[in-house]
């Protein structure tokens, strides 16, 4: 069978396919049939919907979203990185280091004053003193590091708007 998302994005797709791309995003535990039931599909149709969505990379995977503090998790940090040169090498060094240092959570590559933003979480100011010298410190190539702690969650990501 031929999958119609196959290069195509979220302009593209069907009404069902956001529909489903939607109660997914905000429930992926929610069971195919009741899913085909609120976008009037049958649960074979929604289940074979949802399998093309899958392979077409519309949806990457399905996670649950845990409670840092739950997890001792204290403190979450956002650290911009300047690195002392852009070229494609330095750039591949650094992304190396980064994905093999469990402890940061993301990054990005940016454009402006910082060239990556990382997020890192600690179990305290200890743990992020030593995750600041032992990990972001012995990153390959860089020449600045500026450390912003959140306070506060305003307001937290519950999904892409489609």
């Amino acid at each position: 069978m031929s999958n119609p998302n196959n290069g195509k994005n979220i302009n593209q797709a069907g009404k069902q396919d956001r529909q489903i791309l939607e109660r997914l995003q905000q429930n992926c535990r929610l069971p195919i049939a009741e899913i085909g039931e609120q976008i009037g599909m049958s649960t074979s149709a929604c289940h074979r919907r949802i399998k093309l969505l899958e392979d077409s990379g519309f949806i990457e995977g399905y996670n649950a979203r845990l409670n840092p503090k739950k997890l001792g998790y204290s403190i979450i940090v956002l650290v911009e990185i300047t690195l002392s040169s852009q070229s494609k090498p330095a750039l591949s060094r650094f992304e190396k280091a980064v994905e093999q240092a469990d402890e940061i959570l993301e990054c990005y590559l940016m454009a402006g004053e910082a060239d990556y933003l990382l997020t890192v979480a600690a179990r305290g100011l200890e743990d992020f003193e030593r995750l600041h010298r032992e990990v972001i410190g012995r990153l390959p190539g860089v020449s600045g590091v500026k450390s912003n702690m959140i306070l506060r969650t305003v307001k937290d990501w519950h999904g892409y708007k489609l």
